[in-house]
């Protein structure tokens, strides 16, 4: 693993972001990286975590739940540090808040994806709806690729110039759907849009920024490998949360009497000033665990 190895957008990406909705890049994370969080999804998926605590969403188990779905674990980072080791990268932190215009990137929440071979759809829809009990309801997402990914492959579809469209509510059907456009062409017939879209073809460690407007989806996984990817879902700094919408989740990490949130759970990777929360250096080093010690 190269440990000097730092990712930083050129113009000419943060021009094809604000133009498309997305820009996709060949390279985010070292390739060493994207192997070892690889390594982790096994044992994630199996219950096995590195550090003792439950992720916030754990929506797949083996046994349980149907194999052609697409397995997903929701705050990956808070049970495993080598997913913690890509979605809260510091150069990560600084170009979601450069597409965004913000002063500063705090990560709302992070997924861990595993498209398994012949796995079903996943509904085209747009993540800002999700993110209701926060304030603004302002996304900007960075989806790495562990596995080199291909158009059969059901790899990530994002809509060109979607971005630009109206804020859709939560989709119906966003796991398996057997129609995952139906939403989409509703939400383009309104706009008066053509859909276009661009699938993610990149190599491990490389991926796409896009914005929590635009709509993305994906397809069946045709390869005859696994799909598998982590996303870091990225806010303001400055984000609250809402005193008007609550989240059955992540509502619960919610004082009473604040809307502030707490760095512990929604901490900051970058500010434009050089703060980046003090908790990230000790637990990324393995120095404190969630209990506070080694």
């Amino acid at each position: 693993m190269n440990p000097d190895f730092e990712f930083e957008l050129t113009d000419r990406q943060i021009a094809d972001f604000h133009a498309d909705g997305f820009v996709v890049v060949d390279r985010i994370v070292d390739p060493e990286l994207a192997r070892r969080a690889l390594d982790r999804f096994e044992p994630l998926f199996a219950g096995e975590f590195e550090t003792g605590l439950y992720p916030d969403e754990w929506n797949w188990k083996p046994g349980r739940d149907d194999p052609t779905l697409t397995r997903q674990i929701c705050n990956g980072w808070k049970s495993d540090r080598d997913i913690a080791r890509i979605v809260l990268r510091e150069d990560i932190g600084r170009a979601c808040a450069t597409l965004g215009g913000w002063p500063g990137t705090r990560i709302s929440q992070d997924n861990v994806l595993w498209k398994p071979t012949g796995g079903r759809p996943l509904g085209f829809h747009q993540d800002a709806a999700y993110d209701r009990w926060a304030v603004p309801t302002e996304w900007v997402s960075c989806w790495v690729a562990l596995d080199e990914t291909t158009a059969r492959g059901g790899t990530l579809e994002l809509v060109r110039g979607s971005h630009r469209w109206r804020l859709w509510d939560m989709i119906k059907e966003f796991h398996g759907p057997k129609d995952p456009d139906a939403e989409l062409r509703v939400a383009a017939e309104l706009e008066t849009a053509v859909i276009e879209k661009v699938p993610v073809v990149v190599p491990p460690g490389g991926g796409v920024f896009h914005s929590g407007r635009t709509w993305h989806g994906s397809g069946v996984n045709h390869a005859e490998v696994p799909r598998r990817a982590v996303v870091a879902h990225c806010t303001t700094s400055e984000a609250q949360f809402s005193t008007d919408e609550v989240g059955y989740i992540y509502s619960r990490y919610k004082k009473f009497g604040t809307s502030e949130m707490d760095e512990s759970y929604f901490p900051i990777t970058w500010r434009r000033d050089g703060y980046r929360s003090p908790l990230l250096a000790e637990y990324l080093s393995e120095a404190v665990g969630w209990a506070g010690i080694a």
